[in-house]
Formats: structure tokens, C-alpha cells, sequence
């Protein structure tokens, strides 16, 4: 019984420091204090230690001897590789969906879609939502593995970018695209525009990203040729 304690304080620890870093309650780039983050999660430090061993494993974090713990960065590099597996996958995965995705559930996407949001945080989750949906009835595991682990990083790259309202309205718009054509059957049209839309998804972050500071040893030239090749 004692090891099972352990083991559950152990994934509970890791819940919710994995869910504060991917909504970067935890800064990419900032340090943060084992001894703190355990005062903060009313646990020892052993089930912390263990947590951040199993985050660093993921890519997460970085351990710094003697200066904390390192919320990983977002660099170009991680947008890039994001939206091109995004690009690559998802119109395949809702090609594979399609014909097994409840009507029910997508009218209800569909209404909630019609509706303004009253805060970014919820456009965008509802956003993630209904990527998620789609991916889940493809019916491949690995498939829906491996997307739900690049949804956390998504997750990461648009708050970090933090989109504004416009940029989020006219996402809810394609979205509505996606689901009306999904409604109507027509799934080699859906496709297509699942393909559009995370290409324009993939514009917007870039240009957020290409602009900060930690970009600038980036070259225009690379920049650009990477949106030719993706």
C-alpha cells in the first residue's frame, strides 16, 4: 500500500506541474525552485523530485544543478516541426475519422462554434477540443498517442504567442468550415480545409515567433524557405 501512495502522490504531482507548464503558468524559459514548487503543491519533495524527473524525460524541463528547475524554451525550431507534423497528419487522420464521427457531436461543435467567446482561453481550448475529437475516431492508437502529446506543445505555442481575439475569430470561422463540410459527408473537402487552416495557424505563430528576441539568430532567408518547403 505504501508504494502505491507513492505512486499516486508521484502522478499527481506530475498532473499538475505538466498542466501549469503546458498553459505556461510556468514560464518557458524561467527557473523554478523544487523545495518552492513542493511548498506550493503541499507535498514532499520526494513525489516533486520524481515528477520533474519523468517532465525532464519529456522534454519539459531541464534540471540545472545548483539553480533550479528550467522551464524548456520555445524555440522557431519546435513551431516549425509542430505545424509541419500538424500538416502532415491531421488531414490524413480526419480522412480515416470521418465516416465514424457522431453527427450529434459535431452539430453540438457546431452551435458552440456559432457562439462568441467571452475569453481567449476557452476559443482556444474549444479549438484543441475539436482537433482532439476528430483525431480520436481514426481509429489508430499511435496516431492518437502521438497527436495528443503534440497538442500539449500546441497548447504551449499558442498561449505563449498569445493570440489575440481577431486571430481566434477567424479561426472559429474555418473551424465552422471543417465541421459543416464534415456534416455534409463531403470528407475529401474537409480535408483540404483542415490542411488551410493549420497552414494559416501555422503563419500566425511563426510571425509571432519569428519576431521575438530569442529568434533573431534566425535569418530571414531560412524563415522564409521553411514556409516554402512546409
Amino acid at each position: 500500500m505504501p508504494k502505491t501512495g507513492n505512486r499516486d502522490l508521484k502522478n499527481h504531482a506530475y498532473q499538475i506541474i505538466k498542466e501549469r507548464l503546458i498553459n505556461c503558468i510556468y514560464e518557458p524559459g524561467s527557473f523554478i525552485n523544487e523545495s518552492q514548487l513542493a511548498t506550493d503543491l503541499g507535498l514532499s519533495r520526494t513525489p516533486v523530485r520524481e515528477a520533474i524527473n519523468r517532465l525532464e524525460s519529456e522534454g519539459l524541463v531541464k534540471v540545472m544543478p545548483k539553480k533550479g528547475i528550467f522551464v524548456s524554451d520555445i524555440q522557431l525550431s519546435d513551431v516549425l516541426q509542430i505545424f509541419q507534423a500538424r500538416i502532415e497528419i491531421e488531414p490524413v487522420a480526419l480522412g480515416m475519422a470521418a465516416p465514424h464521427l457522431p453527427t450529434e457531436e459535431l452539430l453540438h461543435f457546431r452551435n458552440t462554434f456559432s457562439r462568441d467567446f467571452p475569453d481567449i482561453q476557452n476559443a482556444f481550448r474549444l479549438d484543441t477540443a475539436m482537433h482532439l475529437f476528430i483525431i480520436e475516431y481514426c481509429g489508430n492508437r499511435y496516431i492518437i498517442d502521438m497527436m495528443h502529446k503534440l497538442f500539449d506543445d500546441n497548447t504551449k505555442v499558442v498561449i505563449a504567442s498569445k493570440q489575440n481575439r481577431v486571430q481566434i475569430h477567424d479561426a472559429r470561422l474555418e473551424h465552422l468550415d471543417i465541421i459543416n463540410t464534415l456534416i455534409d459527408k463531403n470528407y475529401e473537402k474537409a480535408a483540404i480545409l483542415m490542411k488551410t487552416h493549420i497552414e494559416t495557424c501555422r503563419r500566425a505563430a511563426l510571425d509571432y515567433f519569428y519576431s521575438m528576441e530569442s529568434c533573431n539568430t534566425i535569418s530571414p532567408e531560412t524563415y522564409k524557405n521553411h514556409l516554402k518547403i512546409l
